[in-house]
């Protein structure tokens, strides 16, 4: 790639002659580092041997509010622009466009609009609207009240009925703030970083919220979203020069050099330690109330833009807190004083100056002195015996794995990795010279062995900005902060005339017509159906027999010499009461000392925390996990493995006296997973690693033995069916013809279940679940078209643009469960209601065939989403689907048409028809606790 690079780009980005080409052996890529002559924009171009590239654009936003302008900013700058005026193009590209990624980020102190996709048309079309939208914004005053806040009747149609508070950014930050690892973070940066931007919350307090004006957003644009304040970067194997010229002719030639007022000045070193205590609500899952306690102590550390020190303190950070057998680990968390690290442990290199932080949560109130002197005595042990050679190499084998593992999405990873460094005018070119940098901290090492415990010392022992905060449980948190958003609303509606009162009924009203109207999207660029490929590429592979009979399936990729391994191992023999602790069985067996009690408790302390802690943020999949729980036998297991149920029995655990009891049920997981009879592998590698692999499986499949235990089969069968192999028909699978062990249970019957997890969040999460069709039947592929076109079509503008929650929409799993959800909802019943009417809204056929092409792009895009060479073939490994029966599957799909959608809406879909199960997580519901028909847990 890198002759193409060195042609003279457009003349007008300065650059490419001065040499600013670098190659990056390490990450297999050329940079290109450029400038726009007229405008100041900085460019930065990644060339690399991918098809998936990647375009993104960032401005410096830096706030002096917590009014959440950069955020509300992002949000509107996507609903509309000079060019594409239609109402929310965003979205509307999903589904006329095979993007493989497209969204926007609020940082602290950057903005950040990515995109990425394999389709050269496509990249052009996309670039044009994000390009549009970002400089050429409508910002009209009712997309920011949509988007922002607003003053709204609860019901808009009804001015009889009481003024709230609404709008999308509203409500995603109430959400945000129901999390305490949120609350700890955010105050962690505020409080150690006060001086300029990072002392407010960029993404917006709720109580701040309704402090912005339509006026204040406008000119946070003027002054922020200018090609002066822009850094432009692409990835892949597209030509640099397109989009040079296309990002020339469609923004940048548009404006003249600006000097934008963005800079973050550095945060003048306090010289002495500071202390803070703050409130948060009460963990409604937690074991312990007593002990709910946070404490962390954070030290400021020196500017991100000296790559190199921010490269050696991330490392030495990593030493400190990662694995069990690093300094904090071991003197924090086997204390048993708390449950888990405090949230943000670490190095974190987002803001200017980066910043360590070190603590426990889940600790009582009484202990926190404790946590403290740890922390402070660990120091002091560091600085006495430094660290083990040994345990500095793993770190840098880990990093050198991961520059040569491949992902997908390598190219989103890299916009996100150099983002904060560049955005304060660092260079992002050193800071990908990864190998230079490992080269160099190992001549470090050789040169002072007293290297890594002299940064100890200066930015740990001897560092006076440093912070001690604490967070503890208050009952009433909710209440209070219920509250105080009353007293604000009461405040905004006591200074309205009538005449305000009357315009925004009338408002509402509008935003209400805007929302139902049909749109016209046709300003905005598309692909064809016929844009997409045909057929797909045939992934090669090769079954052979380990010890005689453990089929191994190897597939042959340019995995850039790593080699990836996976065992699939059946639990059909496994007895049901030790089912719930498989999850825990995996999450210890790769530990090596969990065999000893305290530290197996240890273990399952932070195991739990850590599932209470993802209750909040992912909501939604609990809901819908739990609402398939009683419709299939393999949705019940779901629940079991990684459901609400999970969770409980996690914080169960945590309380009991003798957690003796559990480490004793392993041992007999163990005999049922570890039993060769009982497994199948896959191996991933570079051809001439094969020989090698196969000798290595072998060897593995030979140690792992063969279990005695009787199986007794209860109520399961086994069904032996012939897995796809080249003697049954298919061209790319050659080897033995195996048979693969369906486990079915033939007594089980699909039952009705509607299940209210009470949380004390303000915003609830809902799941609906239906049997339908799976994926080798002919109807799955209208389902799956019907899923996407109910979610953009109907959900997406009942749920989230009227309703005003966070997300919404319909999917459909290989199993054929078709899920409807809603993501931080203010609304429950009404969402079910809203479910019940995308059914009848597809059953009356109220789509276009040009609608049901956009489903069709957003399908494909999914179902051709790019794969890493470390998991292709993994498809028939797991699920038994050949390369066959996709193709088939994707004829299907080509061929669903206006009939079949109908068609399959009404036959799977419609009232009566299949059975359902229902999931809601969320505060107290009267209309709930009155019908008798909900479980209320």
């Amino acid at each position: 790639t890198s002759h193409v690079a060195r042609r003279r780009p457009d003349a007008l980005f300065a650059g490419a002659a001065e040499g600013r080409v670098t190659d990056i052996p390490e990450l297999s890529l050329t940079a290109v580092k450029l400038s726009h002559d007229s405008t100041g924009a900085k460019y930065l171009h990644l060339a690399r041997e991918d098809t998936n590239n990647l375009f993104s654009v960032q401005f410096r936003t830096t706030p002096l509010d917590s009014t959440g302008v950069p955020h509300v900013l992002e949000h509107t700058v996507l609903c509309g622009s000079q060019k594409y005026p239609c109402r929310d193009p965003f979205f509307k590209m999903l589904n006329r466009s095979l993007s493989t990624f497209m969204n926007a980020f609020t940082a602290s102190d950057y903005t950040l609009y990515p995109f990425s996709t394999q389709n050269p048309k496509d990249f052009q079309n996309l670039l044009s609207v994000y390009l549009d939208a970002t400089f050429f914004p409508c910002l009209r005053e009712l997309d920011f009240w949509q988007e922002g806040w607003r003053l709204e009747h609860e019901n808009p149609r009804d001015p009889q009925t009481p003024l709230t508070f609404k709008g999308v950014v509203f409500n995603e930050m109430k959400g945000a703030f129901t999390d305490n690892e949120r609350i700890f973070s955010q105050h962690l940066q505020n409080r150690l970083l006060p001086d300029h931007t990072y002392s407010v919350i960029s993404g917006g307090h709720p109580l701040c919220i309704p402090d912005l004006t339509w006026e204040q957003l406008k000119q946070f644009h003027a002054t922020h979203y200018h090609p002066s304040n822009a850094r432009f970067f692409t990835y892949g194997n597209f030509p640099l020069e397109q989009h040079l010229r296309q990002i020339h002719e469609e923004a940048l030639s548009k404006f003249e050099k600006i000097k934008p007022n963005t800079a973050v000045p550095t945060q003048k070193p306090w010289d002495k330690p500071r202390e803070f205590q703050i409130t948060c609500g009460p963990d409604a899952l937690a074991a312990d109330s007593s002990k709910q306690t946070t404490v962390g102590v954070g030290f400021l550390l020196p500017d991100i833009t000296d790559t190199f020190e921010a490269f050696t303190l991330n490392l030495l950070s990593s030493l400190l807190i990662s694995g069990p057998n690093s300094p904090f680990y071991k003197a924090l968390i086997e204390s048993g004083l708390g449950t888990d690290f405090s949230p943000d442990v670490g190095y974190n290199g987002s803001t200017r100056e980066a910043y360590f932080s070190v603590g426990l949560q889940g600790v009582a109130e009484q202990d926190v002195q404790a946590v403290r002197d740890i922390i402070d005595r660990t120091i002091e042990e560091v600085l006495q015996k430094g660290f083990e050679d040994d345990q500095i190499e793993a770190l840098l084998h880990k990093i050198e794995i991961q520059m040569k593992h491949q992902s997908v999405s390598f190219g989103l990873t890299l916009t996100s990795y150099i983002a904060p460094c560049w955005n304060h005018d660092g260079d992002p070119v050193e800071l990908l010279k990864l190998g230079s940098q490992v080269a160099r901290f190992r001549q470090c090492l050789r040169e002072n062995p007293e290297f890594l415990r002299e940064k100890v010392k200066q930015y740990f022992k001897n560092n006076p900005h440093k912070l001690t905060l604490s967070m503890k449980p208050d009952d009433k948190y909710f209440e209070k902060q219920t509250q105080k958003e009353t007293e604000k609303l009461k405040q905004k509606i006591d200074c309205l005339s009538p005449k305000d009162k009357k315009q925004i009924y009338e408002k509402g009203l509008e935003l209400q017509t805007q929302q139902s109207k049909a749109q016209d999207t046709s300003c905005l660029p598309a692909l064809k159906v016929s844009d997409i490929e045909p057929t797909i590429p045939l992934t090669h592979l090769e079954v052979a027999l380990a010890a005689g009979e453990t089929p191994v399936q190897y597939c042959a990729q340019p995995t850039n010499g790593v080699m990836y391994f996976r065992a699939f191992c059946s639990l059909h023999t496994l007895p049901e009461e030790l089912r719930p602790y498989v999850p825990l069985f995996c999450s210890v067996l790769t530990n090596p000392c969990f065999e000893e009690e305290e530290y197996f408790r240890v273990l399952v302390t932070m195991s739990a925390q850590e599932l209470s802690n993802g209750v909040p943020d992912s909501g939604h999949l609990y809901a819908m996990v739990r609402a398939g729980r009683t419709l299939t036998p393999a949705g019940d297991l779901q629940e079991t493995f990684s459901g609400m149920d999970q969770v409980k029995l996690m914080k169960r655990m945590v309380g009991m006296s003798d957690i003796g009891r559990v480490l004793r049920k392993l041992p007999r997981i163990t005999k049922h997973v570890l039993n060769r009879d009982n497994m199948r592998c896959s191996v991933n590698a570079m051809p001439q690693q094969m020989s090698l692999a196969e000798k290595e499986v072998e060897k593995f499949v030979q140690n792992v033995g063969r279990s005695k235990a009787e199986w007794k089969p209860g109520h399961l069968s086994v069904v032996e069916k012939p897995a796809p192999s080249g003697s049954s028909g298919s061209t790319h699978i050659s080897g033995p013809r195996v048979l693969r062990k369906l486990i079915t249970d033939p007594t089980f019957k699909p039952h009705q279940m509607k299940t209210h997890f009470l949380l004390p969040f303000p915003v609830n999460h809902v799941g609906e679940c239906v049997r339908t069709a799976p994926y080798t039947d002919p109807d799955h592929a209208s389902l799956k078209v019907l899923a996407r076109l109910m979610t953009a079509k109907f959900l997406h503008t009942e749920i989230r643009e009227k309703g005003g929650a966070y997300g919404a929409g319909a999917r459909l799993g290989r199993d054929g469960m078709f899920t409807f959800y809603s993501y931080r909802d203010p609304h429950s019943t009404e969402t079910l209601q809203s479910f019940a009417k995308a059914v009848d809204w597809a059953k009356a056929g109220r789509f276009t065939q040009q609608d049901i092409d956009e489903a069709k792009l957003s399908v494909f895009a999914s179902v051709d989403a790019p794969v890493p060479p470390s998991d292709r073939g993994l498809d028939h490994f797991l699920y038994g689907l050949s390369d066959e029966l996709k193709q088939v599957h994707r004829e299907q799909l080509f061929a669903v048409s206006h009939d079949s959608l109908v068609a399959v809406s009404d036959k799977y879909l419609g009232v009566g028809r299949g059975t359902r199960g229902l999931a809601l997580l969320g505060p107290e519901n009267a209309k709930i606790a009155k019908d008798p028909s909900w479980i209320v847990r």
